[in-house]
This record gives C-alpha cells, sequence and structure tokens, in this order.
C-alpha cells in the first residue's frame, strides 16, 4: 500500500512454477481482502543481482481444504521450479527454502534440509469430544495424507517449497499453521514440528483451474 508505512507487509515464502508467471504459495498467507481504495495490492518480492526487486501479482486460483494458493504475476516471470512426480518415502531427506521469521531477518532465502519423518493424516481423533472443533470435525471428514518433517519451518516459512536438492523437483508446500490446527490441537506446548502439504493438490488445482 503506497500511503502506509512501512508501505508492505510481509506474509509468507513463495515458489515460481510453469512458465515463470505462476507463483505458488500457502492460501492462509494471502490477506483476507485488499484495500482497493488505498491501492492495496498482492506483490512478490525477490532478491536479484544483489537488489530487491517487486512483482505485483494477483489471485487465479485458491484451494482452502489444502491452504494452496496460486498467483499471477501482472508482469514478468521468475525461474520456475518444476514439480515431482515421483513416490516419497519416509525417511528421505529433502530441503526446503524460505524466508523464516518474515522480514526480520531481511530478504535473505535460508534453507533449511531434513528427512520425512512420517506421512500421516493431516488430522487424528481426538479422545475427548471437547477437544473437537469445526475445523478438525471437517478435515476428520475429508482426511488426507501430509509430510512430517524432522527440520523446523517458521510462520515466515509458510508457502515454501519442499524439494530434492539433488534435482530441485517440488514434492511438497510448507504449512507451518494450518496442519498444526489439526494434528496438534490438544497439546497445550506446540512440539514444534513441521508440516508440508503433498504436491498432488497443487497440481489437482492447476488442472481444475486450466493452469497447466
Amino acid at each position: 500500500m503506497p500511503k502506509r508505512s512501512p508501505r508492505a507487509e510481509f506474509r509468507g515464502t513463495g515458489f515460481a512454477i510453469g512458465q515463470g508467471d505462476l507463483v505458488v504459495t500457502n492460501a492462509h498467507v494471502l490477506p483476507a481482502s485488499l484495500n482497493i481504495e488505498q491501492m492495496e495490492r498482492l506483490a512478490v518480492f525477490i532478491k536479484k543481482n544483489g537488489k530487491d526487486s517487486l512483482y505485483f501479482a494477483k489471485e487465479v486460483a485458491v484451494d482452502t481444504a489444502h491452504d494452496i494458493a496460486v498467483l499471477a504475476l501482472v508482469k514478468g516471470r521468475l525461474p520456475p521450479l518444476a514439480l515431482s512426480n515421483e513416490e516419497v518415502r519416509e525417511g528421505e531427506r529433502y530441503a526446503f527454502t524460505g524466508y523464516p521469521i518474515g522480514m526480520v531477518l531481511g530478504l535473505y532465502p535460508v534453507t533449511h534440509r531434513g528427512i520425512i519423518s512420517a506421512i500421516s493424516p493431516v488430522a487424528i481423533p481426538m479422545i475427548k469430544s471437547k477437544q473437537l472443533n469445526a475445523k478438525i470435525v471437517k478435515r476428520l471428514r475429508q482426511p488426507y495424507m501430509v509430510y512430517q518433517l524432522d527440520a523446523t519451518a517458521y510462520p515466515g516459512n509458510s508457502g515454501s517449497p519442499l524439494y530434492d536438492p539433488e534435482t530441485g523437483r517440488v514434492i511438497g508446500i510448507i504449512n507451518k499453521v494450518f496442519v498444526k490446527e489439526s494434528k496438534e490441537n490438544i497439546l497445550s506446548k506446540p512440539s514444534g514440528i513441521s508440516y508440508a502439504i503433498p504436491i498432488v493438490h497443487l497440481q489437482n488445482l492447476l488442472k481444475n483451474n486450466n493452469l497447466l
């Protein structure tokens, strides 16, 4: 927003796909609405050749059930990442790159490595009914598998690509908030475990919106 100070509000990480004109992130990273009257717009920031660059973008597809959003750059392209079709197994090592803790550390991407420690449902049954809420009940009705990692992701990592460090192909999208609400609802102290949404759900979203 031009008149806001600071002008930009950092909300999460994303990565380019396709021809470099589409950017993927988590749905919860996007604002609920934009203040059009104050000329608020979605933007993607990158550091290129040592300089910060800005690309305006617009929302083109959202899957709230799997917490995935796809943006289209209004102008310009970014180096895209390829999506993987390989089977993911427990114990395999992957990496994710993003901006942990938002802009506190500056616009410098940080990479973490870890293994897939488990492939488990997005929500687990609760022992007592009082532990349930509307979100958990909905996810229990339509459960899907997520990747559990032994590496720590931070709030700014939401939307980071989880990829094979050897090939660069993306196998999942890091999710710090959405999954933990279901899997760790009964914990008074969060475990710090990180999760990722399998890339097949992004591929389905792209196909359903004719973005492939």
